[in-house]
């Protein structure tokens, strides 16, 4: 069961609506005697509603020299007083200290909805110690280089790096990706992800104290100090606008007793338009919107190095985007094996077997091909590299060979078949197996796209983007296909660039409108800085990634880029909302209290309401759609009991298509 918890203004706002209550009831007393509650109800209102607001608006006047616009309510509240209606500045002060109240909560639910992800921290891990016996240790012991060991349904109690087993983890709660993600040794785990299946022995990287999960706190607690421009316009609006009500108001005053009112009404009227002119809701209504927002984007791995980042993002209009490790997945992969002789299985295994000689990335994704459908590398010896031709060697038949076009016309063997000149028309890597000048078959390697990448593009489209451009080093055929799986057209497309080049570039696209620049936050640091938004994919545990953009991706999840632009482009419209209502409602406030004879308790719940209506539409950020996946994985997480294991392969858990996107292999 949740505690409930006071803290010292929720317990001030009981107070006084406890002694507005006393004081309706003194006031209309439906029974004889209740009369004597008016005068104690009052002096509660006036003591517990009152004297906060007075001490915080005094402290503030007087440390920081900022006149604050608690002051106007307490000096509408006094006059009303003075003129001989306390109950009216009862309900004066009642309402704004329930609606100040309620403010701080909502705001301060925006703050912790960061923090909520510190209760997924495990408390205890098994250390593996250097005899091999494993203890169970309270997390925070954990140092760098510690071993833990992770079962199924464990979750990660720090940073670190797998090294043995394989097994897929929920990464959810720090990516906000909705499916697993299958880690094997040398990739990193997080804190607070979810091992499924499997069991682990992790090496720890980093402390709890500087954990994923911790410099995002540190980061999102950073970008809500950091006000964003209209935050900062706001606040300094408030202040000035502040005093020109005090002004106004004794001015109203001074000319409604010229005009022949007696100084009770007189000063009557001028509390009205006090409060009627208070810039309260107009002051809330933009941080209320971007503390919502950035607190749900963080939720769902998207993290904003402050509110500017987030309006910025806003008003883009151009998108330009890093090639590899950004719209493709940054390593290379096999997209099809042609066997001559229709034995794919044994064609495989005898080139992962010489290939198991390379460290180069093409012998890696050859490599990976094999593991994937659990095919055994075949003893290949004498092994030697061409460089930049191939790799030759000797299996219990003969000599072998793979290796480029190069390499087989050293080989004199032909390549000329209509099945290999296709795979050279993709832009694709080829590599070919041979036996002297026989060619067994050839295989395609190649950087794929995202599958998250097209409908990234043409969600971003739909949400108004006007230009998208893909940057990249390669060379132009091989740009133009990926270019073409995404659904860009070739002027959309800049091949064979420098990083300078990327950079001129950014900044020529910045000179015709607002532009982010989508890169892996390292390679691409001086496009990141030259862009008006720089935004870092796949940023998780990424320090360099965190210091060079104003956006981070923690996952590679490209859908993720398209919910923050388009979370951004709602928070600008909720702010126009706000800003809209609040100047809308003072306007009519301020009308009827010069024209008419508004009452000082309708100008009350016109102001107060005004403040929470703003407010509460601000929080409906917090429960954008980009946070959901998050959201589902701490209720799965914070459930009692360790999560459920989920019993599957490595293949099945992160998707693992490679081996059946292009083909099925053949025994």
């Amino acid at each position: 069961m949740r505690r409930l918890s006071f803290d010292i203004p929720m317990l001030m706002s009981f107070l006084t609506v406890l002694g507005m209550i006393l004081a309706t009831v003194g006031t209309w007393p439906p029974a004889e005697g209740l009369g004597v509650l008016r005068w104690p109800g009052l002096a509660l209102a006036y003591g517990a509603g009152g004297l906060p607001a007075s001490w915080t608006a005094l402290s503030a006047l007087w440390r920081q020299h900022i006149l604050d616009i608690d002051l106007l309510m307490v000096v509408a509240a006094i006059a009303a007083a003075i003129v001989g209606a306390p109950f009216e500045g009862a309900v004066l002060l009642t309402l704004f200290s329930v609606s100040t109240t309620l403010e701080h909560q909502a705001l301060g639910r925006a703050r912790r909805a960061v923090e909520a992800l510190m209760a997924l921290r495990p408390e205890t891990a098994f250390r593996k110690n250097a005899d091999g016996a494993i203890t169970e240790v309270p997390a925070a012991e954990l140092a760098v280089g510690d071993v833990v060991i992770l079962r199924p349904g464990a979750r990660v109690p720090a940073d670190g790096v797998i090294l043995q087993g394989r097994g897929g983890i929920d990464e959810a709660n720090i990516t906000g990706e909705s499916m697993p993600v299958s880690k094997e040794p040398g990739q990193q785990v997080f804190e607070a992800t979810v091992n499924l299946d499997g069991i682990l022995e992790v090496t720890i990287a980093r402390t709890i104290g500087d954990s994923t999960i911790a410099r995002m706190i540190r980061l999102v607690t950073e970008a809500q100090e950091a006000k964003a421009p209209s935050e900062r316009f706001s606040a300094w609006f408030g202040q000035r606008y502040t005093v020109a009500v005090l002004l106004g108001a004794v001015l109203a005053f001074v000319v409604f007793y010229w005009l022949g009112r007696d100084w009770e009404p007189a000063l009557y009227k001028a509390a009205t338009l006090l409060v009627a002119a208070s810039p309260c809701a107009i002051v809330i209504s933009v941080p209320a919107a971007i503390l919502s927002a950035l607190s749900a984007a963080a939720r769902g791995g998207v993290l904003f190095k402050g509110g500017g980042a987030l309006e910025m993002l806003a008003a883009v209009d151009t998108f330009a985007f890093d090639k590899t490790g950004t719209l493709t997945n940054g390593r290379a992969e096999v997209t099809r094996i042609i066997a001559l002789n229709g034995e794919d299985r044994r064609f495989l295994s005898l080139l992962a077997g010489l290939e198991a000689h390379s460290e180069h990335h093409i012998a890696a994704a050859i490599r990976r091909e094999a593991v994937i459908h659990g095919i055994e590398p075949a003893q290949v010896m004498d092994v030697s590299s061409r460089p930049s031709a191939g790799i030759v060697g000797r299996d219990g038949t003969g000599p072998v060979w793979a290796g480029n076009s190069y390499l087989a016309k050293e080989m004199d063997a032909s390549t000329d078949r209509a099945e290999f000149r296709e795979l050279e028309e993709n832009a694709q890597t080829v590599v070919y197996l041979g036996r002297g000048s026989t060619v067994l078959g050839a295989v395609s390697v190649a950087d794929e796209a995202r599958a998250s990448s097209a409908p990234a593009l043409a969600a971003l489209r739909a949400g108004g983007v006007r230009r998208i451009f893909m940057m990249t080093g390669d060379r132009r055929p091989v740009a133009l296909r990926i270019g073409a799986e995404l659904g860009l057209d070739p002027d959309e497309i800049h091949a064979e660039m420098l990083p300078q080049d990327k950079v001129r570039r950014v900044a020529e696209l910045a000179e015709r409108g607002k532009v982010a620049f989508v890169g892996d936050g390292v390679n691409d640091a001086a496009a990141l800085a030259r862009a008006d938004v720089g935004i870092a994919m796949g940023a998780a545990g990424s320090d360099v990634a965190l210091q060079a953009a104003d956006v981070a991706l923690l996952s590679e999840d490209m859908k993720k880029l398209a919910d923050a632009h388009r979370l951004a482009r709602r928070t600008a419209a909720i702010i126009r909302q706000n800003l809209t209502v609040a100047i809308g409602a003072m306007l009519v406030l301020v009308t009827s209290g010069l024209f008419f004879d508004l009452p000082l308790p309708l100008a009350v719940v016109g102001h107060e309401g005004g403040t929470v209506l703003v407010v509460l539409n601000g929080l409906r950020l917090l429960s954008d759609r980009i946070r959901r996946n998050a959201d589902e994985a701490i209720s799965r997480s914070s459930g009692c009991g360790a999560p459920k294991p989920i019993r599957a392969s490595t293949e099945n858990i992160n998707g693992r298509q490679a081996g059946m996107k292009h083909r099925v292999l053949r025994k």
